[in-house]
C-alpha cells in the first residue's frame, strides 16, 4: 500500500511541475503579445502625429486630399502585417502548449497505468474479473481520450487555416479600397 501512495504524491509532484511548465509557456505567448502591441502601438502613434503635423502644413485641398490618400495603404499593409505576426505568435504558443499537453497526457496515462497494474497485482483472489473489466474500460476511456485530442487537433488546424484565409482576403480588400482611393 506504500507503495501505491508513493506512486500517487510522485505524480501529483510531476502534475505541479508540468501545471508551472504550461503556466510559463502561455505567460511567454502573452508576453510576446503584449511586447508586439506595445511596439504596434508606439509606431501608430507617432505616425499619427507625423500626418496630423503635414495635415496642418497642407497649402491647399488637394494637397490635403493626397496626403489622406497616402495614409491609406501603408494602413492597410501594417494591419496585415500585424495580423500575420499576431497568428504566428498564437500558432507558435499553442502548438508549444499542444505538444507539452500531449506529452503529459501520455505521461499521465501510462503512470495512471501503472498504478492499476500494481492494484490488479495486489488485488485478492476471485477478482480477476472485475480488474479485467476495470482494465477495459481504462482502455476503452484513454482511446476515447486520444480521439478527442486527434479531433481537437484538427479543429484547430481548421481554424488557423480558416484564420489564415480571412487575414489574406482583408488585407487583399482593404489593399484593392486602397488603390481606388
Amino acid at each position: 500500500m506504500q507503495n501505491i501512495i508513493e506512486q500517487i504524491s510522485a505524480t501529483n509532484k510531476a502534475n505541479l511541475l508540468a501545471l508551472e511548465g504550461f503556466t510559463t509557456q502561455a505567460f511567454a505567448g502573452v508576453e510576446k503579445l503584449l511586447a508586439l502591441n506595445l511596439v504596434a502601438s508606439k509606431a501608430m502613434l507617432s505616425e499619427s502625429f507625423n500626418h496630423a503635423k503635414a495635415t496642418l502644413g497642407a497649402k491647399d485641398a488637394q494637397e490635403l486630399i493626397v496626403l489622406q490618400a497616402s495614409l491609406v495603404k501603408p494602413l492597410a499593409d501594417k494591419s496585415a502585417a500585424y495580423a500575420q505576426h499576431v497568428q504566428a505568435i498564437v500558432t507558435d504558443s499553442s502548438a508549444e502548449l499542444t505538444k507539452a499537453l500531449e506529452a503529459k497526457t501520455a505521461q499521465a496515462q501510462k503512470a495512471f497505468g501503472d498504478v492499476v497494474e500494481n492494484l490488479a497485482q495486489n488485488a485478492p483472489a476471485g477478482t480477476e474479473t472485475a480488474v479485467a473489466a476495470f482494465k477495459s474500460a481504462l482502455t476503452a476511456g484513454q482511446s476515447a481520450v486520444e480521439s478527442a485530442q486527434a479531433s481537437a487537433k484538427k479543429a484547430v488546424e481548421v481554424a488557423q487555416t480558416n484564420f489564415t484565409a480571412a487575414t489574406k482576403q482583408a488585407a487583399d480588400a482593404v489593399k484593392k479600397v486602397a488603390k481606388t482611393a
